[in-house]
């Protein structure tokens, strides 16, 4: 299969046919991995736990403080 790449800000986009996506079970705002040796591109579908990913990312200038609430609000069971 060929596709072209086409230019989006300052980088290069694929588009990923419908067909390829859905066999590969990805969609928008899956995570991917991008490796590049010897010449050759390789794409695929980062498995494993997203929110692990998530948390990764959290840093001290991300990281906000803990929030006191005054108890139940609505039919939390406490």
């Amino acid at each position: 299969m060929t596709v072209t790449l086409k230019k989006w800000g300052n980088s290069l986009a694929v588009r990923i046919p419908k067909d390829v996506a859905r066999s590969l079970k990805v969609e928008s705002d899956s995570l991917m991995e991008l490796e590049l040796q010897e010449g050759v591109l390789t794409l695929r579908p980062k498995r494993g736990n997203r929110l692990e990913a998530l948390v990764s990312q959290i840093d001290e200038k991300n990281l906000h403080e803990e929030i006191e609430t005054d108890g139940p609000v609505g039919n939390e069971a406490w």
